[in-house]
């Protein structure tokens, strides 16, 4: 049996189980009817990827799916855009030109749902009322000044066909997925439904990623390559002798970033779930797999999100040392046992394993900067041939930006980073303001308090990674959850 076939087998039998298990609980948040479909949507956009003969005949196929199931889900649009949004690698390929030009775009996955699922949702979602104009919030305003400015030095040092193809992309991955989610949520049942999407689908991936970790296999490998799609990320990597998982997200840092996001959300979510042993399942499947993917910059994410949950929380200075406490004593109690011990060096800062990736990461941030004040407001289209940036070369001939603030930077000068930053910080700080208005115990403060987790654990991880993957769909969306929030609650408070 072909090896992407066997892979089909295993991914359908561990989500069945997940979604079986989970479905009580969630049919209690949902109802039973969207659960129903949601995994009908799970399992059939991965029977789609899995046996269609090339991604044409799988992007026809699941488009006319999506269309089909738009009427039905415009209501919770948000909860089954960011559960689909997982089902199917993020692997690209090049539209042809029809002979005109070498090609029109470079398709994926996440970006046909740009085009199927979300454009139209936006049509729709501007015909109802009570919706808030475009622009009409300081986000917005920001968001709307990034993807002009990059839509401008779009055109730097390239040609016309090139600037403009890159104006698309910034409509199909920047706009849309925020404007979406931003605008069609609008009450506590809507946000219910957009995190129970989110979370489930990292559950789903959670407990994928623990079995490719315990068996070294990539169950999305090779289903990449059946539909001849290219992907850069879907190699094989190791830390400490395991592999590190990535499931469908293709890297294992992005992997462990989307799910110390999906623990964030799930701090509001399991107070809404009845049964505590489905509560510390969820909590279990996260937490395995943010360690199956085998990536400090996650788990130093995930940290920060736990301490800022518990900050905003009632008896927070108690509890802060407790988690710290736990933390300290658990140390020194691994370190008594070989696989506690191989686990204690895999951490950052104090474990001994691949130190030279902190090395790296390091020397980028200081020779950056150099070129950075080079190019200080708007950035450079060239950076990556000075010399500073060659001298970051690595074995694979490649210069890895690892940071997404340096990147921005780099890319977009300083007047580009202040604006991204504006956004996230901003959305941030809001929700911040918003959720201190509710009394302790309220939904409405649990749910400010799980956003605000989620955001600032997601912008410490981008610390140590570049926007590849789905990293920077996930954080436009949260960005999109947080302005949600806070204009549906706030005057309500």
């Amino acid at each position: 049996m072909p090896e992407h076939l066997r892979a089909l087998v295993v991914v359908l039998i561990l989500s069945g189980l997940v979604l079986a298990t989970v479905r009580p609980s969630f049919a209690a948040l949902l109802g039973a009817a969207t659960v129903q479909r949601w995994r009908n949507a799970w399992l059939g956009l991965t029977l789609l990827a899995f046996l269609a003969p090339n991604f044409w005949i799988f992007a026809v196929l699941s488009s006319l799916w999506l269309l089909a199931s738009l009427r039905r889900e415009i209501d919770v649009i948000a909860g089954f855009y960011l559960l689909v949004l997982f089902a199917v690698p993020p692997a690209t390929i090049q539209v042809p030109g029809l002979g005109l030009i070498n090609y029109l775009i470079e398709l994926n996955y996440p970006r046909l749902l740009s085009l199927v699922l979300l454009l139209p949702a936006t049509l729709l979602l501007r015909q109802q009322k009570n919706r808030w104009r475009l622009g009409a919030t300081w986000p917005d305003k920001c968001l709307l000044a990034y993807v002009l400015l990059r839509a401008v030095l779009e055109f730097r040092a390239t040609n016309a066909t090139n600037a403009l193809r890159g104006c698309f992309y910034l409509l199909l991955d920047v706009w849309l997925p925020y404007y979406v989610v931003s605008r069609s949520v609008r009450s506590m049942d809507a946000f219910k439904a957009a995190l129970s999407g989110m979370v489930l689908a990292g559950l789903l991936l959670a407990a994928m990623g623990m079995l490719e970790y315990l068996k070294s296999w990539k169950l999305y490998g090779a289903m990449v390559g059946n539909l001849g799609l290219n992907w850069g990320l879907g190699g094989y990597l190791g830390r400490g002798g395991n592999l590190r998982a990535s499931a469908s997200v293709g890297h294992s840092i992005a992997y462990g970033y989307v799910l110390l996001v999906c623990w964030g959300l799930y701090f509001f979510l399991r107070e809404q779930i009845s049964r505590p042993w489905m509560r510390k399942l969820g909590n279990l499947l996260l937490f395995g797999g943010l360690v199956a993917s085998l990536s400090r910059g996650p788990w130093i994410g995930a940290t920060t999100c736990l301490l800022v949950f518990l900050a905003t929380g009632p008896k927070a200075l108690v509890k802060i040392a407790g988690a710290v406490a736990a933390g300290a004593i658990s140390i020194p109690m691994l370190m008594m046992f070989p696989a506690g011990q191989k686990m204690v060096d895999l951490l950052p800062f104090i474990g001994t394993i691949e130190t030279e990736n902190i090395d790296y990461r390091t020397r980028l941030l200081d020779n950056a900067l150099v070129v950075i004040q080079r190019n200080l407001w708007f950035g450079s289209e060239s950076y990556m041939n000075t010399p500073e940036m060659q001298s970051m070369i690595q074995g694979e001939g490649i210069i890895d930006i690892v940071n997404t603030y340096v990147g921005i930077a780099l890319d977009y000068g300083m007047v580009g980073l202040a604006l991204f930053l504006s956004v996230l910080l901003g959305n941030a700080w809001a929700v911040w303001q918003c959720q201190k208005r509710w009394p302790t115990g309220s939904p409405e403060k649990l749910l400010g308090r799980a956003l605000l987790a989620s955001m600032v654990g997601a912008m410490v991880t981008i610390f140590t990674v570049s926007s590849i993957s789905l990293v920077p769909t996930v954080y436009w969306c949260l960005a999109g959850l947080c302005l949600a929030y806070t204009q549906t609650f706030r005057s309500r408070a």
